[in-house]
């Protein structure tokens, strides 16, 4: 047993980050996955976050494709739609992320696919939803975080609305492919039958927000966002980044008068909430003018005794050294055939009956173009170079 998910295959029509981490999720977990790229690749093949191509090959795509096999087809060409319909009809779930209609159009929608596979889970992720007014408009992380208000409870009062730094929208999207996926096989292990599961950017980032959107429907009023980098929009102090002599330290719903007392603040004695929405600036700049004579360890030390939430504020170049990061294993380095030596995220989960830790290196595009024809396909060798020469595969 190599993982959870032994057993099932899936068949991953998806591109860029919300598909592709999500099928890299239950690769982790044992899932088969044959990633079915067009001739020219997945979309990240050609475009990398800050522009970096170790050996060539894009840090994006790398960063979501590990433990897949990758056969590259012409969809447009009878003879690849064939062979891709075969591999969905011996698939347990499909992954897609085109544009709602896209499969069906091909001819290897959901519909069509039920009829050679019943017990098919075909999973559909979108930017806005499958049909309604934004239907048919590019669905992007931005765009999503846009339409669901996000940026506008980013920094502080008198920001322009302020993007999240990371896509937010897909990850949490990759999240709910995941769990709707699985939640579809377990009720196929009873009815025998497979589903359509549908999972869109725009859903999935409203959904992230669900405390803040009850709390704004509650109390029938907007969020109003801070000033002098206190805090959120929704929660006052002390909850927020503080600077100290060499760095930066956050501090999360504490008592404020517990803050006082340990830091000396003889103003804020009487502040017995862990959530001073009235007046947060002003609270937020007392506690700035005493953290910041203290160093960042000697400050963290002296708040955990005192059991204040806490945390330092790492940079990027501090997170894979920070001790607990290292003991959870959390980044791991493969031998990728052009990259070389390339440093990954590993899965944030582990299971205790698991027996092996499967992390191989993300497919070169084609790499298993011929092996996957000629078992999901039933085609011989021959038939496979006459398709490679005619340009239908790429291997």
């Amino acid at each position: 047993m190599s993982g959870p998910l032994d057993g099932l295959v899936i068949a991953d029509f998806s591109q860029l980050l919300q598909g592709p981490f999500a099928t890299q999720a239950m690769a982790d977990l044992g899932a088969r996955v044959i990633k079915i790229e067009p001739l020219g690749g997945d979309w990240t093949r050609s475009y990398a976050m800050l522009n970096a191509y170790p050996g060539g090959e894009s840090i994006s795509y790398l960063a979501f494709n590990r433990n897949k096999e990758s056969i590259a087809i012409d969809l447009k060409s009878p003879e690849g739609l064939e062979l891709a319909r075969r591999i969905i009809a011996r698939a347990d779930i499909v992954v897609e992320n085109f544009r709602p209609g896209v499969m069906d159009r091909l001819g290897i929608g959901y519909e069509a696919s039920k009829v050679d596979n019943p017990g098919l889970v075909y999973v559909a992720s979108c930017g806005f939803g499958v049909d309604g007014p934004y239907a048919k408009r590019p669905g992007q992380d931005l765009l999503a975080q846009s339409v669901a208000g996000l940026p506008n409870l980013q920094g502080n009062i008198d920001d322009p609305p302020v993007p999240v730094g990371i896509s937010i929208a897909d990850v949490s999207a990759s999240l709910h492919i995941v769990y709707g996926a699985l939640a579809a096989v377990v009720e196929r292990s009873r009815t025998g039958l497979g589903q359509r599961v549908d999972v869109s950017l725009l859903n999935s980032i409203i959904a992230v927000q669900t405390q803040e959107f009850v709390a704004t429907l509650a109390s029938a009023e907007p969020p109003t966002r801070p000033g002098d980098g206190a805090g959120n929009a929704f929660t006052g102090a002390p909850y927020g980044v503080y600077p100290t002599l060499d760095g930066w330290i956050a501090i999360a719903m504490n008592p404020v008068k517990l803050l006082a007392e340990v830091l000396d603040i003889p103003e804020l004695l009487g502040e017995e909430s862990k959530n001073v929405m009235t007046g947060r600036e002003r609270i937020k700049g007392l506690l700035d003018a005493k953290t910041a004579e203290w160093t960042r360890d000697d400050l963290l030390d002296e708040l955990l005794t005192h059991d204040v939430w806490c945390a330092p504020v790492n940079d990027f170049a501090d997170v894979p050294k920070d001790p607990q990061v290292v003991h959870n294993g959390m980044f791991r380095t493969v031998q990728h055939p052009l990259a070389g030596e390339i440093t990954l995220v590993g899965p944030p989960i582990a299971f205790s009956s698991q027996t092996t830790d499967r992390f191989d290196a993300p497919p070169l595009l084609g790499a298993d173009t011929r092996s996957i024809a000629e078992e999901f396909g039933s085609l011989r060798p021959d038939e496979i170079e006459s398709l490679l020469t005619k340009g239908v595969l790429r291997g």
